[in-house]
C-alpha cells in the first residue's frame, strides 16, 4: 500500500502538483478514491465527422501505471461521460460509434453529442484513482484557418525543421494509431499549402515524391516551406474512417556553415556617450546560427565580470531580451541593459555582453565616456545677442551706408593728390545756358570749392584767351581727376561743347587713364533725348540725381552720394592742414597770374581772340 501511495504522489507531480480530492462513499466497505481532477494536457479536440480517440491520462507515464500490470493486479478501468452542460456522470458503454479498447476510447467517427468531460477510473477492492479530461468536437466552420483552401484540422500542427539543399522524410502523425484500429492498410493523401498563397499542391516532382504513406524530400528549397496536410483513410468494422493532421515545415541553413554565435553590436571601436544622473540603454545584438541538435542559446550582460544579480547596486541594473530577426533558423537576438541613474564612476566600469550556444561563445565590451556638457543657457544668450547685433548692424548699414562709406574713405582711403600729377579734382561739363550755368556756378562750384575743399575747373572761367577750344578742352579734361557732367535737356544738343567734353572723358576712361566720369542729373531727360554718348555713359557710370530743395543742404543724400564718387579727402592732422592751405594759396596765386597775363595779352593783341574762338560744331567735327 505504501508503494501505491508514493506512486499516486508522483502522479500528482506529473499532473501539475494538484492535490487529490479524497472521496469516500457512505458505505464503509467502499475503498478510498483519489480524484486528480481534470488534466489540461490530456484535452482532445476532434473534427466532427472524423475519427478520434481518448487515452486515459493515468497511463501516460508507463513507469507509474501500466495497463497490463494493473489488470494482472486486479485493477479495473471504468469510463464515465459527463455531457456538455450536465453534471451527471454516465457510465460509458460500447456502441457502433464508441468503443473501448484497453486504455482508450475510440470515436468512429466523432459526433457533437460526444463532447464533454470523460473520466477514467482505475480501481480494485482496496484503492481507487480517477482523472478527467475534456473532449471538444468542432464543426468545420469553427476551425481557424489562415486560408480557405486549407483543410480543417482540429489537432495542433507538428513542427518540422529541414536543412536547405538536403533531404528528409515526412511521416503523417498518428498514422500508427490508424494502423492498430484498421482492418485494412491505411492510405494517406498529402497536400501542401504555401505561405500567403491559396494554392494546394498535391502533384510532386523529382525533389519531392510520395513513397507509400510518407512524403520524401530529396532536396529542400525555400519554396517548399509551409503547411503540409496528411489525410489518413482506413476501414474499421466496415466503416470508412479518416482524420487529418498538419505539419508546419520550415527551412533552415545547413549544418555545414559556422554555428558559433557572433556579437554584432556594440562594435569594437564604438564609444557610447552618456550623461550622469540619466537613464542609459546599452544595446547588445548577437547572431545565433540554427542548431538542430541543441537549439538553446543565451545572451546576457556582465558588469566588472559579474552578473547583475551579484552586484552590490543591482537595483540600478536590469536587462531584457527579444528576437529581432529570424532568417532560416538563424536568429538576431537583442539584449538591452538598462542603467538607472548613471553615476560618473560607472564610466570606469567594464560592461561586457556575452553570447553563448552549444558550439561556442562571443563577448564584446561597451566603451562609455561622459558627454562634455556645454553651457546651453550661455550659448543661447550669446547666440541671441549675436543675432541681434547682426540685425542691428544690417539695419545701420542699410540706412547709413553712405555715411559709413564716407567715414571709411576719410580715414583709410588714398588721397589721389599724392599719387598723380593732376591739377584739378573736378572738371564740370554743362550746357551753356543761363539756368544750368547758374546751378553750376552758384551751387556746385561754391560747395565743392568752399565747403568740400576740391579744386574745380570750369572752362568758361579758367580757360585763357588765345588757344583753341578743342585743345583747351582736352587739356583741362586730361589734367582733372573727375569729369562731372551735369545732365539736363539742353545738354543733349548736338554740336555743343558739352558733348565734346563728355566724349573726351569717355575716351580717357577707355584708354585706361585715371579719369572717372560722374553724371549729375540736374533735370530729368526723356529717353529719346539721350544721345549715343549719354546712353553709353548712363549704362556704365554712376548717376547722382539733384532733387531741388531736398538736395541743397550739405547733409543731403545728393552731396553724400557725390562725395563717394569724388576723390578722397582724408582726415588730416594740423600740420597737414597748414601745408594744404599753403599749397592752395600758391595755386590761387598762380591762377591769378595767368589771368593777369591773359588780360594783358588781350589788350595788346585785339585781333587774336577772334581768330582762336571757333564754331563749336566745327570743333566737335574736327575732334571726331
Amino acid at each position: 500500500m505504501a508503494s501505491f501511495i508514493s506512486t499516486l504522489l508522483f502522479l500528482a507531480t506529473v499532473m501539475g502538483g494538484a492535490s487529490p480530492a479524497v472521496s469516500q462513499t457512505s458505505e464503509p466497505t467502499e475503498p478510498t478514491c483519489y480524484d486528480w481532477g481534470e488534466s489540461r494536457e490530456a484535452a482532445v479536440s476532434v473534427l466532427e465527422g472524423e475519427a478520434g480517440w481518448l487515452s486515459c491520462p493515468l497511463f501516460s507515464h508507463p513507469s507509474v501505471y501500466n495497463y497490463t500490470s494493473t489488470q494482472s493486479a486486479g485493477h479495473n478501468l471504468v469510463w464515465y461521460h459527463v455531457p456538455e452542460n450536465q453534471d451527471m456522470e454516465q457510465p460509458l458503454s460500447n456502441s457502433p460509434r464508441l468503443s473501448k479498447d484497453k486504455d482508450r476510447v475510440w470515436l468512429q467517427p466523432a459526433d457533437r453529442a460526444d463532447a464533454g468531460q470523460y473520466i477514467c477510473m482505475l480501481r480494485n477492492k482496496s484503492s481507487c484513482s480517477k482523472i478527467a479530461m475534456r473532449l471538444r468536437v468542432l464543426r468545420r466552420d469553427e476551425v481557424v484557418r489562415s486560408t480557405d483552401c486549407e483543410p480543417p484540422v482540429a489537432v495542433a500542427p507538428t513542427h518540422v525543421v529541414m536543412e536547405l539543399q538536403k533531404g528528409k522524410k515526412l511521416e503523417c502523425p498518428d498514422l500508427q494509431e490508424a494502423i492498430k484500429m484498421s482492418n485494412t492498410t491505411p492510405t494517406v493523401t498529402w497536400v501542401h499549402v504555401m505561405p500567403k498563397q491559396c494554392s494546394p499542391y498535391s502533384t510532386w516532382n523529382s525533389d519531392r515524391e510520395q513513397k507509400g504513406s510518407s512524403l520524401q524530400f530529396h532536396v529542400m528549397l525555400d519554396s517548399y516551406q509551409g503547411f503540409y496536410f496528411c489525410i489518413v483513410h482506413y476501414q474499421r468494422n466496415g466503416k470508412a474512417l479518416n482524420f487529418t493532421r498538419s505539419i508546419n515545415v520550415t527551412a533552415v541553413y545547413p549544418s555545414n556553415v559556422s554555428k558559433d554565435p557572433q556579437i554584432l553590436r556594440p562594435s569594437g571601436h564604438q564609444v557610447i556617450t552618456v550623461k550622469p544622473d540619466t537613464e542609459v540603454r546599452l544595446v547588445c545584438e548577437a547572431l545565433f546560427p540554427v542548431l538542430l541538435d541543441s537549439p538553446s542559446w543565451d545572451i546576457w550582460w556582465t558588469v566588472d565580470g559579474k552578473t547583475l544579480d551579484k552586484l552590490a547596486d543591482h537595483h540600478r541594473f536590469s536587462q531584457s531580451t527579444r528576437v529581432v530577426k529570424y532568417d532560416y533558423g538563424d536568429q538576431n537576438v537583442e539584449n538591452i541593459l538598462l542603467i538607472q541613474n548613471l553615476q560618473s564612476e560607472d564610466v570606469n566600469r567594464e560592461f561586457t555582453c556575452m553570447a553563448r550556444n552549444q558550439r561556442g561563445q562571443d563577448s564584446r565590451r561597451a566603451q562609455l565616456e561622459l558627454e562634455v556638457s556645454l553651457p546651453s543657457v550661455e550659448l543661447g544668450c550669446g547666440l541671441g545677442v549675436t543675432l541681434v547685433l547682426m540685425l542691428l548692424l544690417f539695419v545701420v548699414y542699410h540706412v547709413f551706408w553712405l555715411e559709413l562709406l564716407l567715414i571709411y574713405r576719410s580715414w583709410f582711403g588714398t588721397d589721389e593728390r599724392h599719387t598723380d600729377d593732376k591739377e584739378y579734382d573736378v572738371y564740370i561739363s554743362y550746357a551753356r545756358n543761363s539756368e544750368d550755368e547758374t546751378f553750376v556756378l552758384s551751387t556746385l562750384r561754391r560747395v565743392l570749392e568752399n565747403e568740400l575743399g576740391y579744386s574745380v575747373c570750369i572752362f568758361d572761367r579758367d580757360s585763357l584767351p588765345g588757344g583753341t577750344i578743342t585743345d583747351e578742352t582736352l587739356s583741362f579734361v586730361a589734367r582733372s581727376r573727375r569729369l562731372l557732367v551735369v545732365v539736363s535737356p539742353g545738354y543733349a544738343s548736338q554740336g555743343s561743347q558739352a558733348l565734346l567734353e563728355l566724349k573726351a572723358g569717355i575716351d580717357g576712361m577707355a584708354l585706361g587713364g585715371h579719369l572717372r566720369v560722374i553724371l549729375v542729373q540736374y533735370k530729368p531727360v526723356r529717353r529719346e533725348g539721350w544721345v549715343r554718348e549719354l546712353r553709353r555713359a548712363r549704362v556704365a557710370l554712376a548717376l547722382v540725381r539733384w532733387k531741388g530743395d531736398k538736395s541743397k543742404e550739405l547733409s543731403s543724400r545728393f552731396w553724400k552720394r557725390l562725395r563717394v564718387e569724388l576723390p578722397v579727402r582724408r582726415v588730416s592732422t594740423r600740420g597737414e592742414e597748414e601745408e594744404e592751405e599753403e599749397e592752395e594759396e600758391e595755386r590761387e596765386q598762380e591762377v591769378a597770374l595767368k589771368r593777369l597775363h591773359s588780360q594783358n595779352s588781350t589788350n595788346s593783341q585785339t585781333g587774336l581772340i577772334s581768330n582762336t574762338v571757333k564754331d563749336p560744331q566745327k570743333v566737335l567735327n574736327s575732334a571726331a
